[in-house]
């Protein structure tokens, strides 16, 4: 028997074999499309949704799941006795992790709900580390000093090719200095506490080259680094690019280059790209 079980939501993008080997139950948000709903799971997939965004009248909608579905699973990973901490994303992005904690008031089973104050890979790191200590028999005060000490010392940037989409859904007031008369701007963003942060803008690619050999500088400064991940919205090529140059720092250690999620690459749009990392 799990003493705990972590459950978290369908923006924290991980490998699929991370997620079942380390029994990390995951609760789809729902996309919106021209009026279809479609639950956030792997059926839809990144790679799908872009194309289905692509060709869609307006910005597809995101919705969190359900307090019923929270309760029912809840319960469902209490049955045996064990408690649950279940770690969302930022609620500057979703209102996913004020659900879980509406149904944590009405389970049965003791339930611990953490905003990971981030989203994607950044909120992975969290969630993977939790689990990896709930598979070791670690208790829930355990754990959570463990996502508590992940959480402060994560760092997360996001890398966009226009504007189109932080405008039509009006996340661009976040992203102060940023708006111009031209949307094809290129911009990386430092996320943090559900702000959007400009630290640098420009035309062409080399506005990303630029930005990326600072942030080789300052990964190498830091002492301790656990963990980077890469993850983009239809943008390979970029992300193997940036893959790569991180490699030759970290030779040794495992780094992801994932499709992100649907929920994110709504907000973010084509040819985006986040780097994340955390040092212990």
């Amino acid at each position: 028997m799990t003493n705990v079980k972590i459950v978290t939501d369908s923006s924290c993008t991980m490998e699929k074999s991370v997620r079942d080997n380390l029994n990390i139950q995951v609760m789809p948000l729902a996309i919106m499309i021209d009026g279809v709903v479609y639950p956030d799971d792997d059926q839809l997939g990144g790679e799908k949704f872009m194309d289905m965004m692509a060709q869609a009248k307006s910005l597809p909608k995101t919705s969190q799941p359900p307090i019923g579905e929270f309760i029912s699973t809840y319960d469902q990973l209490g049955e045996d006795g064990s408690e649950v901490i279940s770690i969302h994303m930022t609620k500057g992005l979703s209102g996913t992790v004020e659900a879980a904690r509406q149904a944590s008031n009405l389970t049965k089973t003791k339930v611990t709900v953490i905003d990971s104050d981030t989203t994607d890979q950044g909120l992975s790191f969290q969630v993977i580390r939790a689990a990896e200590l709930a598979q070791a028999g670690k208790s829930a005060d355990e754990i959570l000093e463990e996502i508590k000490k992940v959480q402060e010392n994560t760092k997360l940037y996001i890398g966009i090719s226009t504007l189109d989409n932080l405008v039509k859904g009006g996340r661009i007031s976040r992203a102060t200095g940023l708006l111009s008369s031209v949307l094809n701007i290129r911009a990386v963003m430092n996320f943090t506490h559900g702000e959007l942060i400009p630290v640098a803008k420009g035309r062409g690619k080399k506005t990303f080259d630029k930005w990326f050999n600072n942030l080789k500088k300052e990964l190498k400064e830091l002492p301790n680094v656990r963990q980077i991940g890469i993850s983009h919205a239809d943008a390979q090529e970029l992300a193997q690019e940036f893959k790569e140059g991180l490699q030759e720092l970290f030779p040794d250690m495992t780094i992801p280059v994932l499709h992100t999620n649907p929920v994110i690459a709504t907000h973010t749009g084509k040819n985006a790209f986040a780097i994340m990392y955390y040092v212990d």
